[in-house]
């Protein structure tokens, strides 16, 4: 067999195959240990794209590979939301989920995610990439901080910011 060609792109969310993609690779993300372990919701996989659509500050990427004589499969998924720094008084990107499929795993897809998703965060005019991760997620970490990413200090004497949530649903 040949191995697959992938190709990364940005997300159209009012295309119904993109949509499809996005739900498909967020939900089986969402039932992965690393995700919760829960499926998503069926108002989030009927809403998502559409809501999506309606903010500005959203973009997704997408991962598809396509193998000889066969239609491209989705393989890859990176979520993104522009917020704002007010210290150095410039946008910046969080990025929200990101996914690979567990039989794509290892082949660098996630890098090439990450690597769009820098290219739209300059054009945006971005000051940094912001995520969180799960301590116990040691692949997931490496990547990151190969791809240049680090934990997160103003003074070291104070410490790594902690990521904390209150949910209010």
């Amino acid at each position: 067999m040949t191995p697959a060609q992938i190709e990364v792109r940005r997300v159209d969310y009012a295309d119904p195959g993109d949509a499809q993609a996005l739900v498909q690779l967020l939900d089986g993300y969402a039932r992965d240990a690393a995700g919760g372990g829960q499926p998503l919701a069926a108002h989030v996989l009927h809403g998502l794209p559409a809501a999506l659509r309606q903010r500005p500050q959203a973009f997704s990427v997408l991962a598809w590979a396509q193998q000889e004589d066969a239609p491209p499969v989705p393989v890859g998924l990176v979520n993104c939301f522009e917020g704002f720094s007010t210290f150095a008084c410039q946008p910046l990107v969080n990025v929200h989920d990101v996914v690979v499929a567990p039989g794509w795993r290892g082949q660098r897809i996630a890098q090439r995610m990450l690597a769009l998703v820098e290219s739209i965060a300059r054009e945006r005019g971005a000051c940094k990439l912001t995520l969180e991760v799960l301590s116990g997620n040691t692949s997931a970490m490496a990547l990151y901080l190969r791809e240049g990413f680090a934990p997160y200090a103003l003074d070291p004497a104070m410490g790594q910011a902690q990521f904390l949530q209150k949910k209010l649903l």
